[in-house]
């Protein structure tokens, strides 16, 4: 049986003045991948610690749709979704070497990908000002065609497809700060002038793409930002690049919605990268982007999971997310890294100087 969480609004002397959101469903559990790094113990440690430290009460709960072939449709091709839905209805197995399915993956996925649309819903439409969708399988490596790096259906990207052809948003910046690049999305908004996508990611890693010289193609020539940072990267070189060019892309670009691929793989103590990342690193990043998101586009801001691999990681890394947009503290208990970060002034300058940020 899956563990169960509250789900009702808290309404008592504790609730924030700030709505937030949160998606969550049962179903996410039981796609089983086995000891597969990217398992369902990720959302038992999420969902136990924000129950432990006091925030799920807090928030309101949103519920998880299922999203429709009309839904998946707009950003992946009709074969990728039968492909997956053929594996899961003959009991599952491996769709490449990183990408596992069993029997309940299809349903799960479309949940996944239905409940990150509902989050943006319910932001969009106002009845919170921002939201969580605490998802799997993730999503930000899938392309149109291809279930890949432990993604069957890219959720944030169908989210901001779904946006934009409702009528709800115009313009919409994607900011992915998981350690690995992500490939599925650069590559469903390549040519589209509707959509900022900015990437901080380690390079190089998997899937290796994610170059600064990548800009976009087409119309949307210069609405992609890679940021491929150095192993070694820790807190202060975040800082600087968010400083130095996502927050002044984020302002040129002025979108109506800002989302963001949450991955908290980029954590020091994380198994799958060499990164310095402490929890007070994510917790500046959700800081800022809160901050972006009032600015320029009233408070709309979904946050989507995507990886993180290390249980503590991220289910503090996920309770810091929240309690940014609560505009509440919450301590970093794992501390900061001992390992010496990489410079990366230079780096910064030369990828500032190629998409025009001064």
């Amino acid at each position: 049986m899956s563990p169960t969480w509250p789900t009702r609004r808290w309404t008592g002397e504790e609730a924030s003045a700030v709505s937030v959101g949160y998606v969550y469903h049962p179903i996410f559990l039981e796609h089983d991948t086995g000891d597969h790094p990217e398992n369902s113990s990720r959302l038992v440690a999420i969902m136990d610690n924000l129950g432990q430290v006091g925030l799920l009460r807090r928030l309101t709960a949103i519920a998880a749709e299922r999203a429709t072939f009309e839904d998946v449709a707009r950003i992946h091709a009709p074969a990728l979704f039968e492909h997956v839905r053929h594996v899961a209805e003959r009991g599952g197995g491996s769709l490449d070497l990183d990408t596992v399915v069993c029997a309940q993956s299809f349903e799960a996925a479309l949940y996944a990908a239905g409940g990150t649309i509902a989050a943006t819903r319910a932001v969009l439409d106002a009845e919170v000002e921002s939201a969580y969708a605490l998802v799997r399988p993730p999503g930000h490596h899938a392309t149109r065609t291809r279930a890949m790096g432990f993604c069957l259906f890219n959720n944030v990207a169908l989210s901001a497809a779904w946006a934009l052809d409702s009528g709800r948003a115009s313009r919409i910046a994607i900011i992915d700060f998981d350690v690995h690049h992500g490939n599925g999305t650069a590559e469903a908004f390549d040519a589209d002038p509707r959509v900022l996508y900015v990437s901080l990611h380690q390079y190089p890693l998997y899937p290796g793409t994610g170059h600064w010289r990548e800009k976009g193609s087409g119309a949307g020539e210069g609405t992609c930002l890679n940021i491929p940072l150095p192993p070694g990267t820790g807190d202060k070189g975040y800082r600087q690049a968010f400083q130095r060019l996502v927050e002044p892309a984020v302002r040129r670009f002025s979108p109506g919605l800002i989302l963001v691929s949450a991955g908290y793989d980029g954590h020091w103590a994380d198994p799958l990268s060499w990164m310095l990342v402490s929890i007070s690193g994510y917790r500046h990043m959700v800081d800022s982007l809160v901050s972006l998101a009032r600015e320029l586009c009233q408070g709309r801001l979904v946050v989507v999971l995507e990886g993180g691999y290390h249980l503590a990681a991220l289910s503090h890394g996920s309770a810091t997310t929240f309690a940014a947009m609560l505009d509440e503290p919450y301590d970093d208990c794992l501390g900061a890294s001992q390992g010496q970060e990489q410079p990366i002034d230079r780096l910064l300058a030369t990828i500032a100087h190629w998409h025009g940020i001064e």
